[in-house]
């Protein structure tokens, strides 16, 4: 075995993997293809290149995003050091200098006694040694056949179908009930009903409702398990009657009978706190969606935790094939980061490109590999990718959704997520000092 971590991938979550195993004694060989390799979406051979926006989210404490960064900042992040020095006005949001970015991230890496950096392509997951795979939604088609033939192929997706998540709490359940089809098994999905008038009206509104235009790298082909909700609509106003918003084997208990259309919530996680549209994958923009899916019953006032989208990704099945140490179940010694985990967002790609750094320079060090605490923004993340329910698995964001609830119902939404937010931290730093991070 080489005594050396390999890193394979210069994005956020290769860039923080690096720095994180460096940090803590390991030599780290960094490989990043760009820019002998290019991609369509960078523009240069600069490590951590930002690609669609310049926006690393929310900078909010009270928010999910907000807090995920403060806790980056206690594990001494190198993507939250660069952000904060390239930082340019954006209101709440931690927003940067692109460029900037980039060089900081760039050139700290390259100044690192344990880290080597090589501008090459590799097609092969390393078996000689402790990898982290974090190459990205844009991952080259060698290293994908790589990973499917590791992980087998039907556990690899090249694009996400992903339905909007609601905040359980900002559902009206008196105009929602429980059930599922022709009573089969318990009970499992929240059911909005639709009357023949409510279904029409919202048909109107979704088929004239402003959608996202793909760049031309993100150009997927639709499949039918996972078209988009507006393009099954555009088939005619009766096709989504026979697909996810059919009423058949379902009965309004308030009225005895079928609804005219039915759309159906599954819960997200264990907890209940959350709820996926089902079949609701969509390109509508986030105000369109915010608009359209208000109009469906028990939906007026519905906190959207995540939007729906349709684009170009390279992920895995993790439920089925992570432990919660980012370690492959089928060979221990890859671990593998950011978006290729089921994480969405630069800000969440490169917290997970963090613990990835951490676990591989602890287990080539020998000692044993740490999970954080589910009550943090890092631990609700790796508890979702790894124990949701894998023949519905969606790609998350960090959200105050995934978090276990408190012990007590606290009913003021704000007060709730600070409570949530002060644990996080308080177990966060617990951790830390626990696992000898500090």
């Amino acid at each position: 075995m080489r005594d050396d971590v390999v890193v394979v991938g210069g994005g956020l979550a290769g860039s923080e993997a690096a720095w994180q195993a460096a940090t803590r004694g390991a030599k780290v060989t960094l490989y990043e293809m760009r820019p002998k390799e290019p991609t369509p979406a960078h523009k240069t051979g600069l490590l951590a290149e930002l690609v669609c926006s310049n926006s690393l989210g929310s900078g909010d404490p009270a928010s999910a995003p907000g807090l995920l960064k403060a806790e980056m900042r206690r594990l001494n992040s190198l993507i939250m050091r660069a952000a904060d020095a390239a930082r340019v006005p954006a209101g709440a949001a931690v927003a940067v200098d692109r460029e900037r970015f980039s060089q900081h991230v760039t050139q700290t890496l390259a100044g690192h006694p344990n880290i080597r950096i090589l501008h090459e392509e590799v097609t092969e997951i390393p078996r000689d040694c402790v990898s982290i795979i974090a190459t990205g939604p844009l991952t080259s088609d060698g290293l994908a056949a790589a990973i499917r033939a590791c992980t087998h192929e039907k556990s690899l997706y090249f694009y996400d179908a992903i339905s909007p998540i609601i905040d359980a709490d900002s559902i009206d359940m008196d105009r929602v009930f429980r059930a599922s089809r022709y009573d089969k098994g318990t009970a499992d999905y929240l059911n909005c009903p639709m009357d023949r008038a409510t279904y029409e009206v919202f048909y109107d509104a979704l088929m004239k409702a402003e959608k996202v235009q793909p760049k031309d790298f993100e150009k997927t082909p639709y499949f039918e398990a996972c078209i988009p909700i507006e393009v099954m609509a555009e088939r005619g106003p009766q096709t989504m009657l026979f697909g996810p918003l059919k009423p058949v084997g379902l009965e309004d208990p308030k009225t005895k009978t079928r609804p005219y259309a039915v759309v159906q919530l599954r819960a997200e996680n264990a907890h209940g706190s959350c709820y996926n549209m089902v079949g609701f994958q969509t390109k509508l923009t986030y105000p369109e969606q915010r608009r359209v899916f208000r109009m469906i019953p028990g939906l007026e006032r519905a906190e959207f935790l995540r939007y729906g989208s349709l684009h170009r990704n390279t992920f895995v099945n993790a439920p089925r094939l992570l432990h919660d140490t980012l370690q492959l179940k089928v060979r221990g010694t890859t671990f593998l980061a950011g978006q290729l985990v089921g994480v969405e967002g630069y800000t969440e790609s490169a917290a997970i490109g963090g613990l990835a750094g951490i676990n591989a320079a602890r287990g080539l060090a020998g000692l044993p590999l740490l999970t954080p605490p589910p009550t943090t923004a890092h631990g609700s993340l790796i508890n979702y990718i790894t124990t949701c329910d894998p023949q519905h698995f969606q790609p998350i964001n960090t959200n105050y959704g995934l978090f276990p609830p408190l012990p007590g119902r606290v009913k003021d939404k704000e007060e709730k997520r600070r409570q949530i937010g002060e644990r996080a931290l308080k177990d966060l730093d617990a951790w830390i000092m626990r696992s000898g991070l500090s």
